[in-house]
């Protein structure tokens, strides 16, 4: 079984930071569907780990909240594709407004969303300023480069088992990728 273990780096770390990325768990957002901010803590558990599948890839992802579980996702999807930057290529920036019936469907439209630019136009994004986070919403700049090869493509987000989960840290869940 291959299990890949990932915390983030110095600079993710303060990029989060300052966007106050770290806050108090709560149940997705209950109140005024928003997650509430709070102060920063020590360094993160386990971001994501990449769990035994039969035929597809997964992940299990974790977050303090919803913001922190959509970027640790978005850097196991990049994990797990396994992509190699063109070093000529310029960064590129988008935006992205995501709408959806709850925090699942928010968690796959978003990483479909990501995986539909590494697949159509080879665009990888590896930085993620998200704004506006609730269970059915998100708004976010993202920042990537064009790349020349990926280890893995991703045909789809699966819903299979899909269910994000409150644990004494904060969020979980496991997703689904096909390969």
């Amino acid at each position: 079984m291959r299990r890949t273990f990932r915390t983030l780096n110095d600079y993710e770390m303060q990029h989060n930071a300052e966007v106050g990325l770290f806050t108090i768990p709560s149940i997705l957002a209950e109140h005024e569907g928003k997650m509430p901010s709070g102060s920063v803590e020590s360094r993160p558990p386990i971001a994501f780990e990449e769990i035994e599948h039969t035929a597809d890839r997964a992940l299990r992802i974790y977050g303090r909240n919803l913001q922190e579980l959509l970027l640790n996702a978005a850097s196991g999807l990049n994990s797990l594709m396994g992509a190699v930057d063109d070093i000529d290529s310029v960064q590129e920036k988008k935006s992205v407004e995501i709408e959806a019936m709850d925090a699942e469907t928010l968690l796959v439209e978003w990483l479909s969303e990501l995986a539909y630019w590494a697949e159509t136009e080879m665009l990888v994004f590896s930085k993620f300023d998200l704004h506006n986070v609730s269970p059915t919403h998100v708004n976010a700049l993202i920042y990537g480069r064009r790349v020349t090869q990926m280890e893995k493509h991703i045909k789809a987000v699966t819903y299979h088992n899909l269910e994000i989960v409150k644990t004494d840290k904060g969020l979980a869940a496991t997703v689904v990728f096909d390969v």
